[in-house]
């Protein structure tokens, strides 16, 4: 037994350094930066994560075995001061630096910054998960703290997992405390394997990114460090398979099909835990993790990981990933890491400035806090302003909600109803609207827009109990909904039917707008298939995400269903005209998301304002002509 006092235990605890996990640690953050700058070479490079849990479950245990400690209280504000100083300042430099960063490319930058400031609570992995948020989408892409969801699933573990430790009985060295933590980390070990397995193939987000479902991972390098001090033949037993073999094997999976994605997590795991096991100084693997240069890698590798991702998002939302600016992007992120590790990350983490550790811990919660309310700042109140891209743009892409226009109580008034697809004719609208031809009000609901009511029917029936009473004679209604809400088993014309019903004696000139084309794989956010003065054209790749066409005749054979469907409501009930926005959107055989000078559509449904102002003059003539 250690006597953790003693002079003995201090070198026993510089002794136990192993440069090789540093290594490990290089190996898995070279692959994740891979991965993200092409999927198609390391296709399963992010599995590099999975490789920091097992390491981080593995070196956490060793670390509180070997730290001396008087009592609970000593042994867990040490502990949560450790954690403080090792995670908070590279962090909260990174978020302060890369929220000011996107605010200047994304001119809606909500999503983004509301993930930076989860991720400086450890929650950022809910968020994500919250806005059902796909990690290997695009748009997870160009969210620059996208992968904080690691960094939170690693705090929410080091939450719990210390009062494991200390009252099993492992850290204060009792009797059967080795036996308590394994048998109480195992227990828990399994129960989160087999929640992962069971939760990815049904819910694939909620499998990734909650803690529950990734404890196994960490805990699995914990019970690998406990099973040594346990069993020495364990690790005997593991030496034997020579580490190269292991790594050989690691890489391989990395090239398995997503569709062997759970298993390649369950295999990555249990192979670094071999790796971890078998890496011994007379090998020539060990020779290669320990070599100085990768190892620098692995002692930068928190840094590194934190800035590469910031580094290629912003690149996305600008010049772009190509062959020739990797290079640049490389040595930027290394630049960032080496100057985080030295300045920020090393000196405040081997350092004691505050002397106490309640110190410590108050001074981190402090940062924490003070960084939070300037990314509230610029959220609420720095809204937009820092954007530097074109103002057309700004206009372009803007979402319209609810709008009230009126100029006169003596002029019609158009309210236009429905879901989000009818917010994007809100430009179109607000223009003839401001010739004072028109008072305008719009009540649209979406997805992308805020909800006063849960139910889908009050996209329709809300704007009817608040404006009935303002309904005069010669005001038009119109409606306008996506083809996806139909498919999706909601008939919108059951509403439509009940507004017209309840505004038949009233006067009012009724109009359908038709379904717009819906264009699959379109590269959301919309902002970057947008050529600005930082992004020239060029820089707009890969250009298949951005550009897309749809057959008219496939389009309508698809829809044949929902066509039928609203054809029927305008046969029973003949005083609502249609609009058929489709045709003019469509006019030739392929239907286009975009045109000579600038994209039609923000998404793949919803129009900019440039493609909604095409149908101004139509929509215009055919108002007055009811």
């Amino acid at each position: 037994m250690i006597s953790l006092g003693t002079k003995e235990n201090k070198s026993f605890i510089k002794h136990q350094y192993r440069p090789e996990i540093d290594g490990l640690r290089a190996f898995a953050v070279v692959s994740v930066i891979i991965n993200h700058f092409n999927k198609e070479i390391l296709p399963n490079g992010y599995l590099g994560v999975d490789i920091f849990f097992v390491i981080s479950g593995f070196v956490i245990t060793s670390s509180i075995y070997q730290r001396p400690s008087k009592n609970f209280k000593d042994f867990i504000s040490g502990f949560y001061e450790r954690r403080i100083k090792r995670l908070v300042p590279a962090l909260s430099v990174f978020v302060l630096i890369m929220s000011l960063a996107i605010c200047l490319f994304n001119p809606n930058e909500f999503f983004p910054l509301r993930t930076g400031l989860t991720s400086l609570f450890g929650l950022s992995n809910l968020y994500l998960l919250r806005q059902s948020t796909n990690y290997f989408s695009q748009s997870a892409e160009l969210n620059v703290f996208t992968h904080t969801w690691s960094l939170g699933i690693e705090e929410q573990f080091y939450i719990l997992f210390p009062f494991l430790i200390w009252f099993s009985g492992f850290r204060r060295q009792t009797k059967n405390g080795t036996r308590n933590l394994f048998l109480l980390v195992g227990s828990l070990t399994i129960a989160s394997l087999i929640s992962f397995l069971y939760l990815y193939p049904i819910n694939q987000r909620a499998a990734y990114f909650l803690m529950p479902t990734r404890f196994w991972e960490m805990a699995s390098g914990c019970l690998l460090f406990v099973g040594f001090q346990k069993r020495k033949s364990i690790e005997q037993s593991i030496e034997k398979v020579p580490p190269l073999l292991l790594l050989t094997l690691i890489i391989g999976v990395m090239y398995l099909p997503m569709s062997l994605a759970t298993l390649s997590t369950v295999l990555v795991v249990f192979l670094t835990l071999a790796l971890i096991a078998s890496l011994k100084k007379p090998t020539f693997a060990f020779k290669i993790f320990t070599h100085p240069r990768i190892i620098y890698i692995g002692l930068i590798s928190y840094s590194l990981y934190l800035w590469h991702w910031g580094v290629l998002s912003i690149s996305r939302w600008t010049i772009g990933i190509h062959w020739w600016s990797i290079p640049f992007q490389v040595a930027i992120m290394l630049g960032l890491a080496i100057t985080s590790y030295r300045y920020i990350e090393t000196p405040l983490r081997k350092g004691n400035r505050f002397g106490k550790r309640w110190k410590t811990i108050i001074v981190g919660g402090g940062v924490i806090l003070s960084l939070s309310s300037g990314i509230f700042a610029l959220d609420k109140l720095l809204k937009g302003k820092l954007f530097i891209g074109d103002q057309f743009n700004k206009w372009n892409m803007k979402i319209f909600a609810k709008t009230k226009i009126i100029h006169s109580p003596v002029l019609p008034t158009i309210y236009l109803v429905g879901d989000s697809h009818a917010g994007h004719y809100g430009a179109t609208m607000t223009h003839l609207a401001n010739k004072k031809e028109f008072n305008f009000v719009m009540h649209p609901r979406g997805d992308g827009l805020k909800l006063l009511t849960k139910s889908r029917e009050e996209y329709v029936l809300a704007p009817l109990r608040e404006y009935k009473n303002k309904f005069k004679k010669g005001d038009f209604i119109i409606f306008s909904a996506s083809t996806s809400q139909y498919k999706n088993g909601y008939d919108w014309t059951k509403q439509y039917k009940t507004f017209l019903k309840q505004t038949k004696t009233l006067g009012m000139k009724f109009i359908l707008i038709s379904p717009t084309p819906i264009f699959s794989g379109v590269r959301d956010p919309k902002y970057t298939c947008q050529e600005e003065w930082y992004r020239p054209s060029w820089a707009i790749s890969p250009p298949e995400f951005c550009l897309k066409q749809v057959s008219k005749s496939e389009w309508y054979a698809s829809n044949n269903e929902i066509i039928t469907l609203i054809q029927k409501f305008l046969l029973a009930n003949p005083k609502v005209s249609y609009f058929d926005a489709f045709s003019i959107l469509c006019p030739e055989t392929y239907c286009k998301n975009y045109d000579q000078r600038s994209l039609l559509y923000k998404d793949n449904s919803h129009l900019t304002s440039y493609g909604a102002m095409k149908l101004s003059n139509a929509i215009k003539t055919f108002i007055l002509s009811k």
